[in-house]
């Protein structure tokens, strides 16, 4: 049990831990098929795949620790462990082995895609539940949907 107090009423609290959880999930989930898609790509655009695949990978991390912290912060735990990863997240899975430049960004932008649905639909839970949750959640959307725009320019 949390020794954290949270302002939040007891229902608030878990509608707002299971948008952060799902989050959170999701989050770690991305950072990991980004570090598998770079360490495998291949193709004309190694290169510049190969660094935008490290700067989301560090994006992801960054947004995860904040989601996890303010989960902690309403007083309730996060779970980052990678059964409950595996378990629960919507990015679509990767395959092993190599992978093409262009099979990386079709990836990136499905990957994308089902995070950022989500994550705008745990926008919609915290609204009333949390706003301050709400309005971490809109910050980190907007980089997803940023980085997003950036794969989906690729394609031409």
């Amino acid at each position: 049990m949390s020794t954290v107090r949270s302002s939040l009423s007891d229902e608030n609290r878990d509608t707002t831990a299971k948008a952060l959880q799902g989050a959170l999930v999701d989050l770690i989930d991305l950072s990991l098929v980004g570090k598998q898609a770079h360490w495998n790509v291949y193709g004309k655009n190694f290169r510049s795949l190969h660094l935008q695949l490290d700067e989301i990978v560090l994006s992801a991390r960054n947004a995860a620790d904040l989601v996890a912290e303010r989960a902690i912060a309403i007083g309730v735990s996060a779970d980052g462990r990678a059964a409950t990863v595996a378990e629960s997240s919507s990015v679509p899975k990767i395959h092993d082995g190599t992978i093409s430049d262009t099979e990386v960004v079709s990836l990136m932008i499905d990957a994308y895609t089902s995070v950022i649905t989500n994550m705008r639909e745990r926008i919609e839970t915290t609204e009333s539940a949390d706003p301050v949750s709400q309005d971490l959640l809109i910050g980190i959307t907007a980089e997803l949907e940023k980085q997003s725009w950036m794969f989906q320019a690729e394609l031409g």
